[in-house]
């Protein structure tokens, strides 16, 4: 019986293959050093107050609870982080939520309008209020901040007088659904709500087909991409996060209403900022305006569509808030722009523009949200809380700040 011992040159190759291997996973790491660093954050949140609640957070009925309690503030940070990576900020949704929910409340409950048409009227002033905050920025070339800080003073003004200081309730069932109801049940009787997992598995399977096509994209162009085990192992990662979350839901009431919104916007928003040509735009003009312009980019005209989009989405928050207190409060909204500008910093916007996803603001905000949810079920106060999520946001833009000086060297 003969033994072969490896040679030299294949103990090479081998070595030069591992070396590789860690070379190309090193650079998506760091390619990627955000998002992938408050995915990890995001995972060992929910694991410490998994253990720290002795379970709760997890529980179908806290899933859904989580979903519903953040939903606005995800919509919110979907346009923000779109904002920001324009070069741009808006001190104005939180007022303006605010005032498109009492519009609503007034219509409905003053006029008796169908809650259908007023939801569509509350839209629409949502995107005429964007397109005047976008105007004076755009054309007039006032700074954001200024025209949006004005926009908060006035649409909370605007709050107190359509609502004369006072609560206005109730909404008529079908509104309030839009942020408390659940998709019907269908299809024969099982432990599990139909719909969800036909909806989780619609999901699993796009995904998986959205990174084989990403994989064949990188491909084509003769782009360095992780080894097949490694994507294989990502691709394995994904489908049981997405079948654990499904059957959560699945396990409870099914997938809230809401949640069908989150979604739909966040794969129409991530695909025009990724594929697009105005998508592309909002990013050559945060990453370098000047350059931008030279290039033919219509500055102005993207702004305006930036504000435009950030108006809507501050409507629509503004009636998924009112319709989950089945109520318009001249109270709503207070601190909402703060909550949205840190969900999208620590979802990995830039300072300076240029930076940042929607993904990424979804998981900013989940952050967030699972912060304040597992802390209020661990019964730490609304005082430390405030400590604690100023101390994360703070690590967060301190990060963006070392990785680019980092990157820089």
């Amino acid at each position: 019986m003969t033994t072969t011992t490896p040679s030299a040159e294949d103990t090479m190759t081998s070595g030069q293959a591992r070396a590789s291997t860690g070379a190309l996973l090193l650079a998506g790491l760091r390619a990627n050093m955000r998002q992938y660093g408050m995915l990890v954050a995001l995972a060992f949140l929910v694991v410490l107050f998994q253990i720290w609640t002795d379970g709760t957070l997890l529980l179908p009925n806290n899933v859904s609870n989580l979903i519903q309690q953040n939903s606005y503030i995800l919509i919110l940070a979907m346009g923000m982080m779109i904002v920001i990576v324009a070069g741009h900020i808006d001190l104005s949704v939180g007022s303006l939520a605010a005032f498109v929910g009492a519009l609503a409340a007034v219509l409905m409950v003053r006029h008796d309008m169908p809650w259908v048409l007023a939801l569509v009227i509350s839209l629409l002033v949502g995107a005429v209020a964007g397109a005047w905050q976008g105007y004076f920025i755009a054309y007039l070339g006032i700074p954001s901040f200024i025209v949006t800080l004005a926009g908060m003073l006035l649409f909370r003004g605007l709050t107190q007088i359509f609502l004369e200081g006072r609560s206005l309730a109730p909404f008529p069932d079908g509104f309030q659904n839009i942020a408390k109801g659940f998709l019907p049940e269908m299809g024969p009787y099982t432990q599990y709500h139909n719909p969800t997992l036909l909806l989780g598995l619609a999901a699993v399977v796009l995904l998986l087909v959205r990174e084989w096509q990403s994989r064949r994209r990188q491909v084509e162009y003769a782009l360095d991409v992780p080894p097949t085990g490694l994507w294989v192992l990502k691709c394995v990662a994904i489908t049981a996060a997405v079948v654990a979350f499904t059957l959560t839901l699945a396990s409870f009431h099914g997938v809230p209403v809401v949640m069908l919104v989150m979604g739909a916007l966040l794969i129409g928003l991530g695909y025009v900022m990724r594929n697009a040509v105005v998508g592309r735009h909002v990013y050559a003009l945060g990453g370098n305006k000047a350059a931008a312009k030279l290039s033919g980019v219509k500055d102005r005209r993207v702004t305006f569509l930036v504000f435009v989009n950030m108006g809507v989405l501050a409507a629509l928050a503004g009636c998924v808030y009112a319709a989950r207190l089945n109520a318009g409060t001249p109270q709503a909204g207070l601190n909402f722009e703060l909550e949205a500008i840190a969900a999208a910093f620590i979802g990995g916007a830039s300072m300076s523009g240029g930076v940042g996803t929607v993904m990424g603001a979804v998981i900013g905000g989940l952050v967030l949200g699972v912060l304040n949810n597992g802390m209020s079920l661990v019964g730490i106060g609304t005082d430390y809380q405030q400590v604690i999520k100023g101390l994360v946001l703070l690590a967060a833009v301190g990060f963006d700040v070392w990785n680019k000086r980092r990157a820089g060297r």
